[in-house]
């Protein structure tokens, strides 16, 4: 999961050592196979699909020097690499479509007194960023946002059959309540990670499974998932109800809505076991959620559920609680780096030999471990410490064995672009650097 800021002033805190175009020629002049000249001939090769050309030959390459056709292969030292997932090996946020997925279908199972704690929950009191303000230009504090919540989560509990009440889904998701509750709970998600951090957002949002089973989280990240894949991908709008101003008044927040599956990581996934190199996911959504998505044929990337890393709750029991699992590390930016030392490195005895992400919360992992030859960068053009790995890669367009590479994709369309360069959603210009 990545921080979503819907305001530009949120999104500019994320200087290329070449300009734009000085880049890009650069890499347009390596030639395609400069990665591989050194490489044993034998292994399985990755499908070329929409990789860049370059980094195609790279993978190809760091696969025979490490996999079982390399002559230095030790089976009882298995090579392995570690993927992150939202917006690497998937278009866009699982834990976000699924958080919006399970707003609009009111999946909840709280009560009022309990969703009302859970909105307050380690989230500090005040006000939230300008950047939040509500639409008369006001500050929004956290007291007034949860009072309105509070009140529209009563009357909805009390109305929806699938609460203690008698009306439809259908016929709730008409109501003004309802218009109400989904952009101020959703606009509450950005407000908590743009104004207090991920450390807080984070498991802030997955609290909101409290009192389900994994059977009941399992069926609605899999209806989730089937849902946004069959959604167009597009920047979406909600409002709050203008005649219900309540006490923070009316904010609007953007989600981007979709996802999809993204075959190039998945057909790498395929060619790394192949070779005798394993596959794991390092994830700063809910471990089970993304199990769910990694793991299911379905879907193609065959991880098997004990391979993912990810945030962890405590359970009561089968079910899930609103208490993150105590000496576990919140799995973003230095703690990804933490949970892979715990859980691969400290048995293995040796870290990742390739590592792939595309933002900050990826930096870390990205760079941490020495035994790392490659760090796949999914180019989202982002600024901040993904920004400088960014820039390394476009330093290291003509090395034989480059450290870090950046892979293009078209946000609008949710492919894969075979170059390094990625088109913006909205954008006609591809750029290689933000």
């Amino acid at each position: 999961m990545h921080p979503s800021h819907p305001h530009p002033a949120a999104a500019s805190t994320r200087r290329s050592f070449f300009s734009r175009s000085t880049a890009a020629l650069a890499l347009a002049a390596v030639p395609l196979v400069a990665s591989a000249k050194a490489a044993p001939p034998a292994a399985p090769g990755l499908d070329h699909a929409k990789w860049s050309p370059r980094n195609h030959a790279a993978l190809n390459a760091l696969i025979a020097r490490h996999g079982k056709h390399s002559p230095r292969y030790d089976a009882k030292r298995k090579p392995y690499a570690v993927f992150d997932w939202d917006n690497t090996a998937i278009m866009n946020d699982t834990e976000e479509a699924l958080f919006m997925y399970q707003i609009n279908t009111l999946a909840f199972r709280l009560s009022p007194a309990e969703f009302g704690a859970i909105l307050r929950q380690n989230v500090p009191a005040g006000p939230f960023s300008a950047d939040y303000n509500n639409s008369a230009g006001q500050a929004v504090t956290l007291a007034d946002i949860a009072a309105d919540l509070d009140a529209t989560y009563a009357w909805l509990h009390a109305q929806y059959r699938g609460f203690q009440g008698t009306l439809s889904l259908e016929a709730i998701r008409d109501t003004a309540q309802f218009q109400d509750f989904r952009a101020k709970l959703y606009y509450l998600y950005e407000a908590v990670n743009g104004t207090h951090g991920v450390d807080v957002g984070y498991p802030w949002v997955v609290y909101f499974f409290t009192h389900m089973s994994r059977e009941e989280v399992d069926l609605l990240t899999e209806r989730s998932n089937d849902t946004n894949l069959g959604l167009g991908l597009a920047k979406t709008k909600y409002t709050s109800a203008p005649s219900l101003p309540g006490r923070a008044g009316v904010v609007s927040v953007s989600h981007f809505q979709g996802i999809r599956l993204t075959t190039e990581i998945a057909s790498l996934m395929d060619a790394l076991r192949e070779n005798g190199i394993d596959v794991y996911v390092c994830t700063a959504s809910l471990e089970h959620v993304v199990g769910v998505f990694a793991s299911l044929p379905k879907y193609g990337y065959k991880v098997p559920r004990a391979n993912v890393l990810g945030l962890r709750l405590e359970m009561q029991g089968e079910v899930f609680t609103n208490r993150y699992q105590a000496g576990w590390p919140l799995t973003w930016g230095p703690g990804k780096t933490v949970a892979i030392q715990r859980e691969l490195v400290a048995k293995k005895g040796y870290g990742p030999l390739l590592v792939a992400g595309d933002s900050d919360g990826d930096y870390d992992m990205l760079r941490d471990f020495p035994d790392t030859r490659l760090g796949l960068i999914v180019n989202r053009l982002k600024k901040g410490k993904i920004g400088e790995l960014s820039q390394r890669a476009a330093q290291d367009a003509q090395a034989d064995q480059p450290r870090f590479v950046l892979q293009g994709r078209q946000e609008s369309t949710g492919n894969w672009l075979p170059m390094e360069q990625s088109l913006k959603y909205g954008s006609a210009t591809a750029q290689l650097l933000a």
